[in-house]
């Protein structure tokens, strides 16, 4: 049987811990920053947990992670 492919786009913004959690970058750091507060810009650069609901789907895009 032939390999699965991986999916493209998840490849970029999802990496895989040690311990088998898989970290993604939080939203709303794309554009007007102007607006923001810089304690908010600083915490939306932090990477967090993808929560469980959504981790099958991850998993499934990357089957070799």
């Amino acid at each position: 049987m032939p390999k699965m492919k991986s999916h493209s786009g998840a490849k970029k913004r999802f990496k895989k811990t040690g311990s088998g959690k898989y970290m993604r970058k939080k939203a709303g750091k794309g554009h007007l920053l102007t607006k923001k507060k810089s304690r908010k810009k600083r915490k939306l650069g932090k990477f967090t947990e993808v929560n469980e609901t959504q981790k099958k789907d991850v998993e499934q895009m990357l089957p070799y992670s």
